[in-house]
């Protein structure tokens, strides 16, 4: 049935780009060509307007562009920092095991995450949540899946102290870079002094995540005003994922993420795979089931998808959200129970076409750009 699927999805794309008379399926009646016209404009003003549930009126920004990134006033970029950042983040020594770095789970040649459904860590224990990209993460307000850290430089110390991951403690780790004589140029030239403490560990390797960002995309050069960077297909697919498919209430700001909590209806409540969300955090009912909004930038290069990974292509996740996601349904003995999910109101059944949901496909491949692969820095000894 899949194979048949994406045969379809092949014919479909055949089809568009041959078709001379291609059309948008916007009820408003929009032509591809008055769309084209419209989002290559290089002013969102005249962009159609999105279709946006109350929930996602507060603090909206449309998708457009990139900003410059800002660094935080007690952690500011300089290339020595970052250079010192690049080592320690590639370096196993920050683990218990001197064989797991950061850059196991977010590799750079696998869109800096691992390309597993979930990760392994520590005498090879699998973790319950897939590693998303560092791409352009110097953008994002709170940090992992359930936001329980809120600055980049606390995220740093996470996974180095996760017994499931590099199963060490921070104050270890700074002692086994401070053995190393060779580190020591490297701190004076980033921090003034050869001293090495945790915090500039962690502002270090947070300096070097803060520099991985994502060159302009075809989308980015389209809605900036090269009018033939989209094909009819990937504009279609624009204009549907801020319409009809309701993407654009999560996904929006130029991070193609609203970095609110969510739930989908992948809770898994009571089953295998459950996953309780932001309430390990907050300790809330209403929050039980609840996920960050991810980035949707380079997003083809970072499958598997979802908090668990259990979806292996874009197209299974598209289908999904067509279908209105899962369905949370109380057994007998769940239904007074004052934590069982509630998934979001905004996700719905679509009614997307075959050839929509191909489209929709095709756009967000436009979001990728970052082909950069980072070879790991020569480590001090």
């Amino acid at each position: 049935m899949k194979d048949r699927y994406l045969a379809f999805l092949a014919i479909i794309g055949a089809v568009c780009l041959l078709s001379l008379s291609y059309t948008s399926g916007d009820p408003t009646g929009y032509t591809i060509e008055e769309l084209r016209t419209l989002y290559s404009s290089g002013d969102q003003s005249k962009w159609p307007a999105p279709h946006l549930f109350n929930e996602a009126k507060e603090g909206f920004q449309d998708i457009g562009p990139l900003p410059k990134m800002k660094f935080p006033e007690d952690n500011p970029y300089s290339e020595d920092k970052m250079e010192l950042g690049k080592m320690l983040f590639f370096d196993p020594r920050l683990s218990k095991s001197g064989q797991i770095s950061c850059a196991n789970c977010h590799n750079p040649e696998i869109g800096w995450s691992d390309g597993s459904r979930v990760s392994f860590g520590h005498d090879r224990q699998t973790g319950t949540r897939n590693a998303p990209t560092l791409v352009n993460i110097g953008y994002a307000k709170t940090f992992f899946w359930d936001g329980r850290a809120l600055t980049l430089e606390d995220q740093v110390k996470g996974p180095i102290e996760n017994p499931v991951e590099m199963n060490f403690h921070m104050s270890l780790a700074a002692k086994n870079i401070r053995k190393i004589k060779d580190y020591k140029p490297f701190f004076v030239k980033a921090f003034g002094n050869e001293e090495v403490t945790e915090e500039k560990i962690a502002k270090a390797i947070a300096t070097f995540e803060r520099s991985l960002i994502s060159p302009p995309s075809k989308f980015d050069k389209f809605v900036s005003g090269k009018k033939d960077a989209l094909t009819d297909s990937e504009l279609n697919g624009l204009h549907l994922f801020r319409t009809k498919a309701n993407c654009i209430n999560c996904h929006n700001t130029p991070y193609f993420s609203d970095q609110k909590f969510h739930n989908l209806g992948l809770t898994y409540y009571g089953r295998k795979y459950e996953d309780l969300g932001r309430y390990l955090v907050t300790q809330k009912n209403e929050d039980v089931g609840k996920f960050k909004t991810p980035t949707l930038r380079e997003v083809s290069e970072n499958k598997p998808y979802m908090h668990n990974g259990l979806f292996p292509e874009l197209a299974n996740i598209v289908m999904m959200y067509n279908a209105g996601m899962g369905r949370e349904t109380p057994k007998a003995d769940q239904i007074n129970d004052p934590k069982f999910p509630h998934k979001s109101e905004m996700i719905e059944r679509l009614n997307l076409t075959d050839e929509e949901i191909f489209d929709i496909v095709e756009f967000l491949k436009t979001l990728n750009s970052y082909k950069y692969k980072m070879r790991p820095p020569e480590l001090p000894k």
